[in-house]
């Protein structure tokens, strides 16, 4: 711009500039935009003249500003954050909140400068954009990095040679196990069969995938991230890397690890290298470790002579050899090969399908497998140091330990490299094992009585009440003598009568359903309830209507073992004499469902009391089949005044000199009352001293317990403790040839056969020396608990009101019974109407065709029958009604009296 336009023409305050038209802004004529400095606007500041004066006017000293120099001006101003402007708000480039601007541009604009509220918090997109960059880039590198650095390891050093050692209680070595067969072949000395059956079993896309499952490696990175349980990988490639990094650490980091080697094998070798390499390290049962041990070990042949079919068996067990081995029980027999009936739904077929799909047989070939027979493996090779009980304690260690730790399977077992502190006592499991084969050489004669004294087996455990600790077990005569089930631990043997303790249980504890109590719960009842033990009676559900036999349509109506009228006896008679009706009929009162979530925090498994079973009748005498083991810990809660400790054979898991922390022992916790407790102990004394337990006396000292027997004699226990110990024993009859329970009538030449005969022995010989050591304690004297509460018809007392499936009727009332029905087996109880107002079938006097019987109670609480007559029925006029007084000795039953006022009695004698 030229200087005569810079300058004024009269610098001593001659003639202005034009102004700008009207409705313009000033500065299209050289005012300074807002926010720019101004020089000659009122009240605004004014540079300095020479010698530090102030004007208003521009002169030839001090010139006026081009407008592009005061546009600078203006933007300096604003980034300087001078006001921009008298009076007014935040404007470009201002914060608007009152800070100062930085001295200097910063580096990182963060918070970010010049905007203000939430703004000012939120990055820019560039900002976004360039975190996300680096993050990326420092992800890639990273991956990279740990990618070149990852090696893939020789099959020769995958999973070295390791034994596990096994430790009795007092840390004596008990036995080693471990990885001592393992043969490595080559691809070509491995059948072409072998091969297509392990690939249509595991990964039939084997041969054209990348190796990596994405969705299968996320899934187990969030479960061990997130400390749920980890799970194998989902193709070959995975599962051979795996197989070659075994260990404890089941960590992300591990995993990731796993998936750079699986890349890496994908890229950098073939196939049939990587099947070769699973192959040789994947575990097969039977203490072998590759394909090759395991063909010898199931068939007795080299690997590449396997056929289709032995070889469809052998990939059948890579999902689990402790679950597919045919040869270990009847159960394993039915998930591999199927049943008669349906062999399709066995495992075995399946692959076999699978083989025909991916065409590495024909349908032809399959055809020929299923019509050539089952290819049953050969009879197992035990090996020396696992003779005896040991195999079947191993056996027992390793589920626990499996089912604490999900990350140990039963390959890395296989392994080996672990350090197992068990809970388990030599000295005990000996006694446990002398007394067995004592009752078998005094009563067994398999020569003599071929189709009786064949094929009997005996499982038994000994469990500590309020520890949990599982010191002695009794499995078989041993894996040596060809039995390979665990019987300690076998499923599928019914519990029979020892399952009405926790009946008992929960009509104490919880209440029954009929009646409900002033809390508005159900009603919570005692041992001296009285029910009726009638042979053949029908059943009532809560609300007062018949339980239906599903086969006939009719009426159910449940047997004793012993036929004939019983009247009604309390809870604690039925108990001692074992009879069924009442406890079926309490079973029916309390829920099956409800006895179930008892008895499960008591220690029995839900999968040994199947949700079918809970709905039906029979439920509550004994048709679940938990354990020994279950059966000992459930019991150790009576003995220990209601307290379950969660059993538990391991006190320590060492892996490479580290203990492992998922074997703490858990704390006690209270699931029944003390009193609860202390009464069913009680009731179970009676058991032992004048019920159907008698032969553990033997013992000589305080014990209690009782027996089983299930229909047809297919199985008998006999359960029972003393303060310090709590064991368990079966008896059963099975050919592993043919799965099935055979009947034990006739074993030992015994006619008919009961738990409170050889198992009961069994349980006596075992606990008398067992217990030896242990000071003689008595149980704790039982406090009276909860309410009598009799069922529907029985004769009244002066105890509160009948349940609600008790007679609504006036003879519930102004005509209460004495008496329970004698002759009739079918007669139901004595009102006119039943629960919820149904009919009952008779009503003694009136309309039953024989006549009633007087009860009476017996020493424990027992009944007899006698005939009399009904008050206001039958009786001669002027007969009084009867009313009742209840004793009970020590809070725990005895005897009552039903006194009737005025004349005659008719008493228990205690």
């Amino acid at each position: 711009m030229s200087e005569h336009r810079r300058r004024s023409p009269n610098s001593g305050g001659g003639e202005q500039p034009p102004g700008p038209p009207s409705g313009q802004r000033p500065y299209a004529y050289g005012t300074p935009p807002d926010g720019a400095p101004s020089y000659d606007t009122p009240g605004r500041p004014t540079p300095r003249r020479a010698g530090g004066q102030s004007g208003s006017r521009a002169t030839a000293q001090q010139p006026r500003m081009t407008r592009a120099e005061m546009r600078k001006a203006a933007q300096k101003g604003g980034r300087k954050g001078d006001g921009g402007g008298a009076g007014k708000g935040p404007g470009k480039g201002g914060r608007g909140d009152g800070a100062k601007p930085p001295g200097k541009k910063r580096f990182i604009d963060y918070p970010r400068w010049g905007k203000s509220g939430v703004r000012r918090w939120l990055p820019s997109w560039k900002q976004l954009l360039t975190i996300f960059l680096l993050f990326f880039g420092g992800g890639v590198a990273a991956v990279g990095t740990a990618y070149a650095m990852t090696s893939v390891p020789q099959l020769k050093d995958i999973a070295p040679a390791q034994n596990n050692i096994y430790y009795w209680a007092d840390g004596s070595e008990m036995t080693r196990t471990g990885q001592s067969n393992r043969q490595i072949v080559q691809i070509a000395d491995i059948n072409k069969s072998a091969q297509d059956a392990v690939i249509a079993a595991e990964n039939e896309t084997f041969r054209s995938d990348n190796g990596i499952d994405p969705k299968g490696i996320a899934r187990a990175v969030y479960n061990m991230a997130s400390g749920q349980a980890t799970q194998g990988g989902s193709t070959i490639t995975q599962q051979y890397v795996k197989n070659a990094y075994l260990s404890q650490d089941q960590t992300v980091t591990r995993k990731l690890k796993e998936f750079f080697i699986t890349l890496k094998l994908n890229q950098q070798v073939s196939k049939d290298t990587i099947l070769e390499g699973y192959l040789n390290t994947s575990w097969f049962g039977r203490n072998s470790n590759g394909i090759q041990a395991a063909a010898h070990a199931y068939y007795g042949v080299e690997a590449k002579d396997l056929n289709p079919c032995q070889s469809a068996m052998l990939a059948g067990l890579l999902k689990g050899a402790g679950y597919y081995d045919p040869s270990l029980s009847a159960a394993n027999h039915t998930r591999m090969f199927g049943t008669p009936s349906d062999p399709a739904s066995g495992r075995w077929e399946w692959i076999l399908s699978k083989m025909v799909k991916i065409k590495a047989i024909t349908q032809d070939q399959m055809d020929q497998c299923t019509k050539a027979g089952l290819p049953e493996p050969i009879k197992q090779q035990p090996a020396s140091n696992l003779n005896g009980q040991v195999g079947y304690i191993v056996d027992t260690v390793n589920k626990y330990i499996e089912g604490k730790d999900p990350s140990i399977t039963e390959a890395a077992l296989g392994h080996g490299g672990y350090r197992i502190h068990t809970t388990l006592q030599k000295d005990k499991v000996d006694m446990l094992s002398k007394a067995v084969d004592e009752m078998a050489q005094k009563n067994l004669d398999p020569a003599k009585r071929p189709n009786n004294d064949n094929f009997v087996q005996v499982g038994a455990a000994s469990v500590v009440p309020g520890d949990g600790a599982l010191v002695a077990i009794y499995g078989g005569p041993g894996i040596d003598k060809g039995q390979y089930s665990n019987n300690a631990d076998t499923t599928g043997v019914p519990v029979g009568s020892t399952f009405k303790p926790y009946v008992l249980a929960t009509a104490m504890q919880d209440g029954v359903l009929t009646q409900t109590g002033p809390d508005g719960k159900p009603m919570r009842i005692n041992e001296d309830s009285r029910y009726n033990a009638d042979d053949l009676s029908t059943i009532r559900k809560p609300d007062g209507s018949l339980v239906i036999d599903t086969t006939t349509g009719k009426p159910f109506k449940q047997k004793n073992d012993e036929s004939g009228p019983q009247g009604y006896v309390t809870l604690r008679q039925a108990m001692i004499q074992s009879f069924n009706v009442p406890f079926v009929q309490l079973g029916e009162d309390v829920g099956g469902p409800n006895v179930a979530k008892l008895a499960n925090q008591m220690g029995l498994s839900m999968s040994a009391m199947p949700t079918s079973n809970q709905s039906t009748a029979a439920f509550a005498i004994g048709t679940s089949t938990p354990s020994a083991i279950q059966m000992a810990s459930g019991y150790s809660v009576f003995a220990a005044r209601g307290q379950q400790a969660p059993m538990y054979p391991v006190t320590k898991v060492e892996f490479n000199g580290k203990a492992l922390p998922s074997f703490t022992k858990a704390a006690p916790k209270q699931v029944l009352d003390q009193a609860v407790a202390d009464n069913i102990t009680s009731v179970l004394q009676d058991v032992v001293q004048s019920g159907t337990g008698t032969k553990a006396k033997a013992v000589g000292r305080p014990v209690a317990g009782k027996t089983g027997t299930t229909d047809k004699g297919t199985s008998a226990w006999f359960d029972g403790y003393t303060p310090q110990l709590a064991t368990a024993v079966t008896m059963f009859r099975e050919d592993a040839s043919h799965p099935g329970l055979l009947s034990l009538i006739g074993t030992g030449g015994k006619s008919s056969f009961y738990g409170g005969d050889l198992p009961t022995e069994i349980w006596a010989s075992y606990m008398k020396n067992a217990v030896a050591g242990m000071p003689v304690t008595d149980f704790p004297t039982p406090q009276a608990v909860n309410t009598e509460v009799d069922s529907s018809g029985a004769p009244s007392t002066a105890s509160p009101s009948a349940s609600a499936s008790a007679s609504d009727s006036a003879s519930a009332t102004a005509a209460p019974t004495t008496q329970a029905p004698t002759a009739a087996p079918t007669t139901q109880a004595p009102t006119t109407k039943g629960p919820g107002g149904g009919p009952e079938t008779c009503l003694p006097g009136v309309d039953c065709t024989s006549p009633p019987a007087t009860s009476t109670k017996t020493p424990g609480g027992g009944s007899s029958t006698g005939s009399s007559c009904i008050p206001l029925f039958d009786c001669p006029s002027g007969t009084p009604t009867p009313t009742a007084t209840k004793t009970k000795p020590g809070g725990g039953g005895g005897s009552s009296t039903a006194t009737p006022t005025g004349a005659g009695t008719a008493a228990a004698t205690p």
